[in-house]
């Protein structure tokens, strides 16, 4: 049967964010916005240093031909951590594109943090992620992406569709990492070794600009699932750290994440992990 687009016209929808320090405090100083994505306030869980903010998409799903334009700039000094209310859904399209652009800049001394929650790929769903960060000298870049093909819950796999990935990270305009993927319903990736193993999620984490010490990498390679026949491991670079979930629990995923990031973020800011109060909402 052949899948057609709804009738009502896809959303184009874009956020800008600007973080900036004041005395001993992060503020939101600028939320420009159009369509359906907003922040409707700053919070400050761990005291006025760190600004967290929360990016609502309140379609709650992203359909054919939606494209969304997500930037975020932290001034000098300043400490950001974005998150977003729950996973994020791609529905499946009758051949219209999707696509999600985040932008981060981050200047220099600063720290900005984006740990958005998982993204749920349907079956036929046509998305584009795409995940640009420029770090000036000193800052330092936080970023997961957790991805799950289909719903498991519900029996679906990803069967169709198509997902394509890009991730850039430059500081000081040196490039760091590049990552591209295209991953189709039909792809050999899905079972392979090298790509998803036969998994259902996938999480990354990528941490930027900053030297870790040989007992803050050994803490951070100690953290664990207890997700039964899970997959897990972390490297070092040149000034990035990469880790990598694969699993089926989106849950068990985010386990390891914090266990990483409360391993991780004492050597990138000082400063204990703190996770967002959404996230156990």
């Amino acid at each position: 049967m052949q899948v057609t687009e709804p009738i009502s016209s896809p959303w184009q929808a874009s956020l800008a964010l600007g973080f900036a320090r004041r005395d001993d405090a992060t503020i939101l100083a600028r939320r420009d916005h159009r369509g359906p994505l907003r922040v409707q306030k700053a919070l400050y869980p761990e005291g006025p240093e760190v600004c967290h903010a929360i990016v609502l998409h309140p379609p709650a799903g992203i359909a054919g031909g939606d494209q969304l334009d997500i930037r975020i700039e932290a001034d000098a000094g300043a400490h950001a951590l974005l998150t977003t209310p729950g996973a994020g859904k791609w529905y499946r399209s009758g051949g219209a594109q999707s696509s999600q652009q985040v932008q981060v800049k981050v200047g220099a001394g600063a720290t900005a943090e984006w740990l958005p929650q998982e993204s749920i790929v349907f079956s036929g769903a046509q998305a584009t992620m795409r995940t640009t960060v420029e770090l000036e000298h000193g800052a330092c870049f936080t970023g997961v992406e957790t991805i799950c093909f289909g719903r498991r819950a519900s029996g679906e796999t990803f069967e169709r569709g198509r997902l394509r990935l890009a991730t850039d990270i430059r500081s000081e305009g040196r490039l760091l990492w590049r990552e591209r993927g295209v991953i189709g319903g039909d792809s050999p990736l899905l079972n392979s070794p090298i790509g998803m193993a036969g998994f259902s999620v996938c999480s990354t984490v990528l941490a930027a600009g900053v030297k870790l010490t040989p007992e803050t990498l050994a803490a951070c390679r100690a953290a664990g699932s207890r997700e039964a026949g899970a997959q897990w491991g972390v490297s070092l670079l040149p000034q990035l750290l990469v880790g990598r979930y694969l699993g089926h629990s989106a849950e068990a995923a985010r386990e390891w994440l914090m266990q990483l990031w409360a391993a991780l973020r004492p050597a990138m800011s000082g400063r204990e992990a703190v996770a967002p109060r959404i996230w156990n909402t």
